[in-house]
């Protein structure tokens, strides 16, 4: 039961809980109403992008013989029974399960059924004031904070606003200052500086 002091029409269960959740609570909700629940990890793996240094595993239907872990190679590509060598990077799994698909189709089997599913994402790297700085497999939905946290958390200099992220892909560019919250992707270079206050 809740009361409420204000005119009729004013007060509502909404209104009388406010309090009680707090700011941070209330705009914890808020952003969850309007933005809705962050994507499965199932769902961030349809639209991954393959690289090197991807672990993958392939399983063909009742073809135990032609399953593989296989990570893919500095050029981008997997070596698989039967079709040799083929382009992974920059397909989706599902891409990949199509091209192999594709490839054994025909003079190997009649309809295969490919599954291609990722076993360990390719590392980012962390470095500068945490307690563990190197290389730790991506994992979706990661954040600058979920990275400190993976790299041991940060060390006592550490400063909460100097972060700098150099995305995958583009080594050559500056570092980009980031927040917290930030996100993290496979192969992107996170740097934490010194705070001197």
């Amino acid at each position: 039961m809740y009361t409420c002091s204000a005119s009729p029409g004013a007060c509502s269960p909404w209104t009388a809980r406010a309090p009680r959740l707090g700011r941070a609570g209330l705009l914890a909700l808020v952003a969850a109403l309007h933005f809705g629940p962050a994507p499965p990890a199932a769902a961030q793996e349809e639209t991954y992008r393959l690289d090197a240094g991807d672990l993958i595993k392939i399983q063909v239907y009742r073809e135990q013989e032609l399953d593989r872990e296989l990570r893919v190679s500095a050029d981008g590509t997997i070596s698989y029974p039967l079709v040799g060598e083929v382009k992974a990077a920059k397909l989706t799994p599902q891409e990949l399960e199509e091209a192999i698909t594709g490839r054994l189709r025909g003079d190997f089997l009649t309809n295969p059924k490919v599954t291609v599913t990722i076993v360990e994402y390719r590392p980012f790297y962390i470095n500068g004031e945490v307690e563990k700085p190197g290389g730790y497999p991506y994992q979706p939905g990661l954040t600058v904070r979920k990275a400190v946290t993976l790299a041991g958390g940060f060390k006592e200099r550490a400063s909460r606003s100097k972060l700098y992220l150099i995305k995958a892909g583009n080594p050559g560019t500056d570092p980009v200052r980031v927040d917290l919250d930030a996100m993290v992707g496979p192969g992107d270079v996170l740097t934490i500086e010194q705070s001197f206050f």
